[in-house]
């Protein structure tokens, strides 16, 4: 049976193909993806750089319109994602974390990311504890996180509007980038794959050097070193999209950076380390203890070598290569004893891990004096110039070059 040829009934027909644009299906992806883009620049940029961490301010436009949109195209609420977050950094990988997959497994928060969000929202003391600083004028209490969803449900209608049936795609894939990327990727991978610049406290891995797809948040190692920076790009090959907008920004007078990552400055060796050496180790100690891990990896190559030829267990070899330059309380163990057998056959390797935990010891004694950690540190460095070992005598040098 066919339909009546109605004006009305055709025209609906034609809307719910092609929308109101009326644009190939291309289009629509390469719209999709500007969207969610624009969301995920939100996220980084309003919702963790500056409300969670306060690493810029924003002019009050720049902060609206980034209210604004998360609200139509995530519904989160400003107050929550800030005081999870912060939560998130004070209890690190603890039982406390709204989300560690150290605590939850990683399966869960790889698909289950968006409802622990959710469940830790309802907690009052979090909000409470976490949550200062954050907006709270007449249009947050009133309109956003009063009617927090409502924002969103407009947004299906606008995608409807505009691309008919199609519409109902995009708007799911709006919906659902966000608790993929931030909430399943981002809390759940970045603790569990990936590589590391700094030894920080914690199980942060950088998922990738270009911070794009998920403008910036890929460097999450970086940015748990230096939380409370507005750039979480360090190495000369890392790139993260957030912070190039926040340099657009801060160019048209749109934002204010107040802190990046800190930086190293070498100038004349000094004849010993003193006091000022120890200031430029605590205030650098991620930065100089990378390099110090380099120094490690580099010289060590060779010692590998003789490593292999006086054992054929090739698990020592590999323990040590990747466990050598980390934290005691950072090795598995299962780890343990093959790292040792490494160490055992190789008064080099033994040599440098003894030190590099001395080293380490520079800024966790805290009940030392000032003046009697720069006797130690300059005793450390003498030991290390006098070990044989070149990488020892270099990096010993590099340091009582070092000064804030």
């Amino acid at each position: 049976m066919l339909l009546p040829d109605w004006a009305v009934l055709n025209a609906a027909i034609e809307w719910l193909a092609h929308g109101m644009w009326s644009i190939a299906w291309w289009q629509i992806v390469l719209f999709t993806l500007a969207m969610t883009h624009v969301t995920m620049i939100s996220v980084t940029v309003f919702l963790h750089r500056h409300q969670a961490h306060r690493a810029l301010d924003l002019h009050p436009i720049a902060s609206h319109f980034f209210r604004f949109w998360l609200w139509l195209t995530t519904g989160q609420v400003t107050k929550e994602w800030a005081s999870i977050h912060r939560k998130h950094h004070a209890k690190c990988e603890q039982a406390e974390d709204p989300h560690s997959p150290h605590v939850y497994g990683i399966k869960k928060v790889l698909f289950e990311g968006a409802e622990l969000y959710r469940a830790e929202s309802k907690n009052k003391e979090t909000m409470a504890r976490f949550g200062h600083g954050t907006p709270d004028d007449w249009i947050e209490r009133n309109l956003y996180t009063r009617y927090s969803w409502q924002g969103v449900g407009l947004m299906m209608i606008i995608d409807l509007f505009l691309f008919g049936a199609a519409g109902m795609a995009v708007w799911a894939l709006q919906m659902a980038w966000t608790p993929i990327t931030a909430a399943g990727i981002i809390n759940g991978a970045a603790h569990y794959w990936g590589y590391r610049n700094f030894e920080a406290a914690d199980q942060s891995r950088n998922i990738s050097p270009w911070g794009i797809i998920i403008a910036g948040e890929e460097l999450h190692n970086n940015h748990h070193t230096y939380p409370t920076s507005a750039k979480l790009s360090v190495k000369p090959y890392e790139f993260d999209i957030g912070w190039m907008y926040i340099s657009m920004m801060q160019a048209v007078g749109l934002a204010t950076v107040k802190k990046t990552p800190p930086k190293a400055a070498y100038g004349d060796i000094r004849p010993v380390a003193d006091e000022k050496t120890l200031e430029a180790l605590i205030a650098n100690r991620y930065e100089i203890m990378a390099t110090y891990a380099k120094g490690v990896r580099q010289a060590a190559r060779d010692e590998f070598e003789s490593v292999k030829a006086r054992s054929a267990d090739a698990a020592v070899i590999k323990a040590a290569k990747r466990w050598m330059h980390r934290d005691e309380e950072k090795v598995p163990a299962a780890a343990a004893p093959q790292l040792a057998q490494a160490r055992a056959a190789s008064p080099v390797l033994d040599k440098m891990v003894t030190m590099r935990e001395e080293l380490r010891q520079m800024w966790l004694n805290t009940h030392v004096s000032r003046e009697q950690l720069a006797k130690d540190l300059q005793a450390w460095c003498h030991r290390a110039e006098e070990s044989g070992i070149a990488a020892l005598r270099e990096f010993s040098m590099k340091l009582r070059a070092a000064h804030v």
